[in-house]
Order: C-alpha cells, then structure tokens, then sequence
C-alpha cells in the first residue's frame, strides 16, 4: 500500500461504518420498535451511538495521518473495537445470547487504549 493509498484505504473502511452505524440506527428505530423489548432497543441505540462516535474518530485519526504518523495501531483498535462493542450489541439485541456482553467491554477497551494512544502520539506531535 503506497503511502498515500494508507489513510484513504482506512478512511473508506471508517466510512462504512458510519453509514452502517446511520442505518442500523435508523432501522432501530422504525422497524424494530416494535419487535425489540426496550432492553434490547437500548442495547440497538447504544451500539449505533458508539459506532457512529469511533467511526467518525477514525475519520479524524486518518486526517492526522500526515500530521503525527504512524496511526495504524491507532484505526486497527478503533477498528476492533467498534467490531467488538457494537457488533456484540448488535447480536446481543437480535439473538438475545446475553453472555456475548462479555465482547463489549473487550470492545471498550480498544476505544480506551486507541484514545490513549491518540493523545500520546498528538502530544508528541511536531508543530507544522
């Protein structure tokens, strides 16, 4: 992948997500309202939330690229982590299968250590 291809690759891959997090919480909330116990709507809205959140954060992370470098570790966590927290949400509200709540924090976790990782890398940021 050629230095320029780098973030743009990653910024398509934030993107779907973004229009995924649009729909699924637009689906939530007109087809599954009545479908869905509100413990199961709650968990729908939360992983559109954060899916939307750390999607538009991995958009950001691939605007920084030129500016703090080496941001891989940095989308691939995002990356996971909406993998891992939204998706066992997602599951978690059609299937019911509650034990899958123990991916979200795994999830959570990513979100944590890539924000962390974000403000490292900003901090040691060179002015332009």
């Amino acid at each position: 992948m050629t230095k320029t291809s780098f973030p743009a690759k990653w910024a398509s891959l934030f993107a779907l997500q973004a229009f995924l997090s649009v729909a699924a919480g637009a689906f939530g909330a007109h087809a599954l309202t009545s479908i869905f116990d509100p413990k199961a709507l709650a968990w729908w809205q939360t992983a559109s939330q954060y899916l939307i959140y750390h999607a538009l954060a991995g958009l950001l992370v691939c605007l920084f690229y030129h500016y703090i470098g080496a941001v891989q570790r940095i989308l691939v966590l995002f990356f996971l982590g909406n993998l891992l927290f939204s998706g066992s949400l997602y599951v978690m509200a059609f299937t019911k299968l509650t034990w899958l709540g123990m991916l979200t924090p795994l999830g959570g976790t990513c979100y944590l250590i890539a924000w962390a990782w974000l403000v490292w890398r900003l901090w040691q940021a060179k002015p332009l």
